[in-house]
């Protein structure tokens, strides 16, 4: 994303991030006749989901605690930027675009493939694996590799619950996430921006973790579609991209998976991908961010903070050169 200074040397975003009021009004009024005439076969949720989507009401909630051992004090980035300023190639590439395309993604029914070196593998439906353990709300802070951030609650539990069902096998090292890529709801995905589906993945004891969220919400309601619904992974440590979006398999491999950045770009995505303000993106510095939302149009940038604040993973690499293994 391009930045622009003012003589004074501060940050301003370009005049397309600022959504006027009376395109943002016609936005929903077009979302709202497009979800008028989907609805036809739909299920009663997916109707309520597609109709809250167009009108920008709130969706259906989720009953959470709040972890506070797990969660920020950090004001919370409000929920129109967290759901209106996104990266979702399978809906397009500018931030804008989820907001305006994901309307057309479904989310009921809903499977998740779980299989590979388990000993029990299963597929389970969406509404089944939100009950699988008891939800939690934990307000994460997200670091993007582009330099922005946010701070957002979501709703879900460890993925080592899933994990644990499951039973791994000795052989199983990596998670491989594997999620939809379905020309029919997903317009981006017939571009090239990226070989589909969109594929990432993690070190079993990353997966393991209890920092690493199975997500099936935020705001205290359901996941928004623009924002990964209806599940995906939240690793608050890593860059944003490793969080993988609308997942429908989970694999437990012997082999380091290859993922969707690092494979068209290994230069420039690691495999691991833990927010390091040492270590510079070569488009994007990491010592600094910008945090959407704060300053209104005159940001400041704040320093990153090795492991994006949450040092208790530290462990997790001990030995490991964190600028070779970027």
């Amino acid at each position: 994303m391009l930045i622009k200074r003012n003589p004074n040397g501060i940050e301003l975003p370009f005049s397309s991030e600022i959504t006027p009021q009376a395109v943002y009004e016609e936005r929903r009024a077009f979302l709202a006749r497009v979800a008028a005439t989907a609805v036809v076969g739909s299920s009663l949720w997916e109707m309520a989901n597609r109709e809250a989507f167009a009108q920008g009401a709130a969706l259906p909630r989720l009953a959470a605690t709040r972890n506070a051992g797990f969660s920020t004090n950090e004001n919370q980035t409000s929920f129109n930027d967290a759901t209106h300023y996104n990266n979702y190639y399978e809906f397009g590439t500018d931030k804008s675009d989820p907001a305006e395309n994901a309307h057309t993604l479904r989310t009921r029914p809903w499977m998740v493939q779980i299989d590979g070196e388990v000993k029990k593998p299963m597929t389970i439906d969406i509404d089944r694996l939100t009950k699988l353990a008891p939800l939690e709300e934990r307000v994460y802070r997200l670091r993007c590799v582009e330099g922005w951030s946010m701070v957002i609650p979501w709703v879900g539990y460890s993925l080592s619950n899933l994990i644990k069902q499951v039973e791994p096998t000795g052989n199983a090292k990596y998670v491989e996430f594997v999620t939809l890529a379905d020309r029919t709801q997903m317009p981006g995905v017939k571009s090239r921006v990226l070989d589909w589906p969109y594929v990432e993945g993690l070190r079993m004891d990353e997966a393991m973790h209890p920092l690493t969220l199975l997500t099936v919400g935020m705001y205290g309601q359901v996941l928004p579609n623009q924002n990964g619904a209806p599940v995906r992974l939240v690793v608050p440590w890593k860059y944003g991209f490793k969080s993988a979006k609308s997942i429908v398999r989970i694999r437990f491999v012997k082999d380091q998976p290859k993922t969707a950045w690092n494979g068209i770009a290994a230069n420039e995505y690691g495999f691991y991908s833990n927010v390091n303000p040492n270590v510079d993106h070569p488009r994007w510095s990491q010592a600094t961010e910008r945090r959407i939302g704060e300053g209104g149009l005159f940001t400041p940038k704040r320093k990153t903070l090795m492991f994006n604040g949450y040092s208790e993973v530290a462990s997790l690499y001990t030995g490991m050169d964190l600028k070779k293994f970027y």
